[in-house]
């Protein structure tokens, strides 16, 4: 997959002698297939229309060049190389699997061309730039914050909303993927010293699980009050057999199907009452160009954006600022400036660890940063899914309900 906005290909490359040339190229990776994927390639070629709708990058015409990575790492690798060897595009943004991630890692390294992640959490990543920052400089993590920060988040949400919620006893279920290792290595522990909540267990499901029903049994048999989660590839089933077998618990945590607009029709309404953390809601004004953006998002696609769309776009238009900030497209010039700016996004003031920081290149968490929200599905009163706001404090929309048969 391949598509060209605004101009010819070839109008520069990251590794030049700076200036700006006159049309800028910038590169899109994700799974086409995939909401996530979907969302980043959109949000990106969104970016690029309304920048060029505003006179370009410094005078200059942009465009993007979007590639399907089809979630698998060998195909994100080839799809790389085009954009950087063949393309030689000024820069590029997406990917949603941290695999996939980390199969570039070290092509990102030997192009010497910035990359600002949209969609893997991963912190091996800023870990590279840790162990050796000269060669891994010229990535960067836009969003979403990172799987170590994705359990601090995950902690926080619990101490704040578990008591007025009922949960008192929980259950732990993540899938055996790479980001949710830092999410469960001290989950249990944290919970019950920090939070005050009775884990009776962490479970990490195998990939590619699709009857959760034994697994259920087993939570159903230990009365707990909640499955708290950290599901993405393997979310739906687990979620859709919850609601079909009207288990006796709550379901939520970070679950990345439902974060999808479409995902309570999509599932015929099973998605009731699950709650999940996010970037963003299409409603919730996390800044002001949070709203905005979805909105001119639907406009264009006649649908919402997930997670990843609000990173890329953002992602793009911080490019933008590093470009006409340091009137170059430039990798060295750009990592310096990007390394020093605050940038008000979408998803919230995004900041990078610098070098010597903890996670060097990662976006910040925190409420002055990014930080997300956790919303629930929720009915209107005519009986459609609505994503209401619970978490944090000055974005809570509504209070936690338990699902209908509980």
């Amino acid at each position: 997959m391949g598509t060209t906005f605004a101009g010819c290909l070839g109008g520069g490359n990251g590794n030049g002698d700076g200036g700006i040339p006159e049309t800028i190229t910038i590169g899109a990776l994700g799974p086409a297939e995939s909401p996530m994927g979907d969302s980043i390639l959109k949000s990106a070629e969104l970016a690029v229309s309304e920048i060029n709708d505003d006179g370009g990058i410094a005078g200059a015409d942009v465009e993007v060049s979007t590639k399907d990575t089809m979630d698998q790492p060998g195909t994100t690798r080839e799809v790389y190389q085009e954009l950087t060897t063949g393309e030689n595009v000024d820069a590029t943004v997406g990917i949603f699997g941290s695999e996939s991630l980390l199969s570039i890692m070290e092509n990102i390294a030997q192009q010497s061309t910035v990359h600002l992640t949209a969609g893997a959490a991963t912190p091996e990543a800023p870990q590279l730039v840790a162990d050796d920052y000269e060669t891994n400089k010229y990535w960067f993590r836009v969003g979403p914050i990172n799987s170590v920060f994705l359990g601090e988040s995950q902690l926080q949400f619990a101490a704040d909303r578990f008591e007025a919620m009922g949960w008192e006893r929980v259950a732990f279920l993540a899938e055996d993927y790479k980001w949710t290792e830092p999410i469960t290595s001290d989950i249990q522990q944290r919970l019950e010293e920090e939070a005050g909540i009775e884990v009776t267990g962490v479970r990490r499901i195998a990939e590619g699980t699709e009857d959760f029903t034994p697994i259920y049994d087993q939570l159903e048999s230990s009365d707990i009050d909640g499955a708290y989660t950290a599901l993405a590839h393997i979310g739906t089933n687990a979620l859709v057999q919850w609601a079909q077998q009207q288990r006796p618990f709550g379901f939520g945590g970070i679950h990345v199907p439902t974060q999808l607009p479409s995902f309570y029709q999509a599932t015929e309404g099973a998605a009731i009452s699950t709650f999940s953390q996010t970037t963003a809601t299409a409603n919730s004004e996390v800044t002001e160009k949070t709203v905005p953006y979805a909105n001119a998002y639907q406009e264009a696609y006649d649908s919402l954006p997930v997670y990843t769309g609000y990173s890329a776009y953002d992602a793009v238009y911080m490019l933008k600022e590093a470009i006409e900030a340091t009137e170059s497209v430039d990798s060295d010039d750009l990592v310096t400036e990007l390394e020093g700016m605050s940038y008000t996004g979408t998803g919230g003031n995004i900041e990078f660890f610098g070098p010597d920081g903890r996670f060097p290149h990662d976006v910040r968490y925190g409420p002055d940063y990014a930080q997300g929200v956790y919303f629930q599905w929720q009915t209107d009163g005519e009986g459609n899914g609505r994503q209401r706001v619970l978490w944090p404090d000055d974005l809570e929309e509504t209070e936690y309900q338990s699902p209908p048969w509980a």
